[in-house]
């Protein structure tokens, strides 16, 4: 989720405007941002987090696989666990074609959810500016990276309950195995909502708005302040590189901070999955006192290698496609 938050801000003072060496007037800028912001920041948001999750989906599926372990896997199993040995056993028994097992769905959840992340952060941003007190200290970093950080977790939270019930079926899909118990995103919805309820759609929202939050408040307010900081000490660097750069060590941070939140929040998008019985009768507290019981503190970073692996591919794909899409879609509205 953090990758879309952070190419967001990438385009803020820069844009199309940034990558075109044709300068124009102030007031004509101004409008023809106006005219083409809100749809193609919409398009170019969804279709970038799309083709980025896409590129990384093996790596993802893995760190679904591993957060997921320690509920019904004895510990000399978990003791085993190495990516190379869950990629190996992926190809054995399923085929390379299953690294992307839940794909689809994944886009369908992510061209909305990215769409609403970027739309939400801009016009949230321009709401806190508008906060008396804040107006005036827009230039200055401190009160610039309290409205970053606000208004990135306030879309973030926005984003992540709208499109929820997407990204529980995604995780079921992902966790499959050998056995198919759900045989798509129709079928599960249906047996979901038949077995446990629409309240059963829902299940891990708490521990999901818990952790999306301060995951892309993080991720923007790391990432305006690492461009700011290096922009002032090399301002002729390529922006790309400086993009590029900032947002991979925005989202190592933000995932190292957050992961645990959001390997709880896997486990319980998944109970009950299949008919299975319930492995945690706890709130959110117990859970993780569950986790670091049985399975130790490094329990809670079960997975974290792998989302490490796809931070820097993830950005990288999603900042480019970004302003690529920007561009054009600025041009073609430009010859309309």
């Amino acid at each position: 989720m953090q990758t879309e938050a952070r190419v967001g801000v990438v385009v803020e003072g820069g844009g199309p405007r940034a990558l075109n060496s044709n300068k124009q007037p102030p007031i004509r800028q101004q409008q023809q941002h106006s005219q083409i912001g809100t749809v193609s920041q919409l398009l170019a948001g969804g279709l970038a987090g799309a083709l980025s999750k896409t590129c990384t989906a093996p790596l993802a599926r893995l760190t679904i696989l591993f957060q997921i372990q320690g509920m019904h896997s004895n510990v000399a199993t978990l003791e085993k666990a190495s990516i190379w040995h869950e990629a190996s056993r992926i190809v054995r028994e399923e085929g390379v074609r299953a690294f992307w097992k839940g794909n689809l769905v994944t886009i369908a959840h992510r061209l909305p959810y990215s769409s609403v992340n970027f739309y939400a952060y801009e016009h949230y941003k321009k709401l806190l500016h508008m906060i008396p007190g804040l107006e005036s200290h827009k230039e200055r970093i401190g009160g610039d990276v309290f409205v970053h950080f606000l208004g990135g977790g306030m879309a973030g939270i926005t984003a992540a309950t709208t499109t929820y019930p997407l990204d529980l079926v995604r995780t079921r899909l992902a966790a499959q195995t050998n056995v198919l118990y759900y045989r798509g995103i129709g079928h599960a919805l249906q047996t979901i909502c038949r077995e446990e309820g629409v309240l059963g759609l829902y299940k891990g929202l708490g521990a999901t708005l818990l952790g999306v939050g301060p995951n892309i408040a993080l991720s923007f307010s790391v990432y305006e302040s690492l461009r700011s900081l290096w922009q002032s000490q090399r301002p002729d660097d390529p922006t790309v590189a400086v993009s590029l750069a900032c947002g991979s060590l925005s989202g190592i941070a933000s995932s190292t901070v957050t992961f645990p939140l959001d390997l709880v929040r896997r486990r319980k998008q998944l109970e009950g999955a299949g008919g299975r019985a319930r492995v945690y009768t706890t709130g959110l507290f117990g859970i993780f006192k569950h986790i670091i019981k049985t399975e130790g503190f490094r329990g809670l970073y079960r997975g974290i290698m792998p989302e490490y692996y796809k931070v820097v591919p993830g950005v990288g794909i999603c900042f480019m496609t970004y302003e690529t899409l920007k561009v054009l879609l600025a041009d073609l509205h430009a010859t309309v």
